[in-house]
């Protein structure tokens, strides 16, 4: 995938506020973000032919709008058939004492590893993912394209991705 990615930076920026949108349909979190993800794989091997996508936004919330609907038919038809629901879907009260520790270690091989990333990209990357700024933004903050700040924040999700996969590894 090359860095320049408009279907990504797309994604990216209006990612927040189409999982809230699938989140107003299926009442689920979970499932939101769930239904987000799966419109961006539609999405973006639709978006190979740009000819045909007149408003790619309009056209990213109209997918989110479908697979939302058709999660809230699926899960009715469950609970309609009287199946109980599976072990993992029942809520629980708190996470257990292991799952603590493990968040606990993630949290701090993330903490590492965005002291670890040069200043610009981890400005970046506070920015966009924990400050809820645009791209434009980072890249005005920073002085550079918002193709660059892309590029910025990508290095910074796949550095602590790597640290991440090197403790479960």
């Amino acid at each position: 995938m090359s860095s320049a990615d408009p279907t990504l930076a797309l994604y990216l920026e209006h990612r927040c506020s189409l999982v809230n949108y699938a989140n107003g349909i299926v009442r689920d979190r979970a499932g939101a973000e769930d239904v987000v993800q799966e419109a961006y794989l539609r999405f973006s091997s639709a978006s190979r032919d740009e000819r045909l996508i007149t408003s790619p936004v309009s056209y990213l919330y109209r997918i989110v709008r479908n697979l939302a609907l058709d999660w809230v038919h699926r899960t009715s038809d469950s609970a309609s058939a009287g199946q109980a629901p599976a072990l993992e879907q029942v809520a629980q009260d708190g996470p257990t004492a292991e799952d603590v520790l493990h968040y606990r270690d993630e949290l701090r091989i993330l903490t590492d590893a965005l002291a670890a990333l040069p200043e610009r990209t981890r400005i970046a990357f506070t920015m966009y993912r924990l400050e809820g700024c645009t791209l434009q933004q980072v890249g005005d903050r920073l002085g550079v394209s918002v193709v660059r700040a892309h590029q910025l924040v990508k290095d910074a999700i796949l550095h602590a991705a790597r640290r991440l996969d090197g403790m479960n590894g």
